[in-house]
């Protein structure tokens, strides 16, 4: 079944960064819930907007969440010592958001996850910026597990990004990373593909349209999982649908389950 990492707590959010900034619990937990309810399975924490604060609001933000949080976290930011510090207070395995071959990134990065039980998100990132071909997304994913499996990191807890970026600057960005995910999936078939997806549709028109059926597409190439609003409810309607017709949903059960609760609606 395809996974939705809920990507609402994050202090780039204005309401996000003002209730934690307010220590404003009540904001923070009726967030989370909703996520919960809507079909989030991990919801990710990223505390690094307030510059100087991350630890702090870190710590505040995982004290709050954990009491009602029925789901897996994600520990989102790119300092190991925040992470340390996280990965100690969690009490179910843990996703950590994120890695890349970035050398500064991924020389901090891999002593961190060395030898740590979780789930890892890896960006097909390097110094030479975002992937401007199928093989770098290819090559970039292929090298992320390598290394990662290297540490401990099983193949089965690594969900790889390929980054999404615009199809209005190049038409060609859509089956770049469609076919990419295909092949990473046919070499790596443990392996999960996770991301943002809204990139696909900036500076177009219409954009939720966009997203929605490029989630369909990546789905059909591969795609598991994906940082997204789980509020939005006709997203998860069409994640949901998809789910059932690519065989991913046993008697179409939770695509029964959602029109009945009035999440899928035609």
């Amino acid at each position: 079944m395809f996974e939705v990492i809920g990507e609402r707590i994050n202090t780039s959010r204005k309401l996000v960064q003002a209730a934690v900034a307010d220590r404003d619990a009540d904001y923070i937990v009726e967030d989370v819930k909703k996520q919960q309810e809507a079909g989030a399975n991990f919801i990710d924490v990223n505390a690094g907007a307030r510059i100087g604060h991350e630890t702090e609001d870190m710590k505040w933000l995982l004290d709050t969440i954990q009491p009602i949080a029925t789901v897996p976290l994600t520990l989102d930011s790119p300092d190991p010592a925040v992470l340390e510090m996280a990965f100690a207070m969690v009490e179910k395995t843990p996703m950590i958001n994120s890695i890349s071959l970035e050398k500064e990134r991924f020389e901090a990065m891999m002593p961190f996850l060395s030898g740590k039980k979780c789930k890892v998100i890896a960006l097909c990132m390097d110094d030479a910026g975002m992937p401007n071909s199928f093989d770098d997304i290819l090559g970039r994913g292929r090298k992320l597990i390598e290394e990662l499996n290297k540490i401990g990191i099983a193949t089965s807890d690594i969900y790889v990004d390929p980054l999404v970026q615009p199809i209005s600057t190049d038409t060609n960005k859509g089956t770049m990373v469609l076919d990419a995910v295909r092949n990473i999936k046919a070499e790596f078939p443990d392996v999960h593909i996770t991301g943002g997806l809204s990139n696909i549709s900036y500076g177009l028109p219409q954009r939720h349209i966009i997203n929605r059926t490029f989630v369909t597409l990546m789905m059909d190439a591969g795609m598991d999982s994906a940082i997204i609003d789980p509020l939005d409810k006709k997203i998860m309607a069409s994640i949901r649908t998809a789910d059932m017709l690519l065989g991913k949903d046993d008697f179409c059960m939770n695509y029964l389950k959602g029109v009945r609760a009035g999440a899928i609606e035609s």
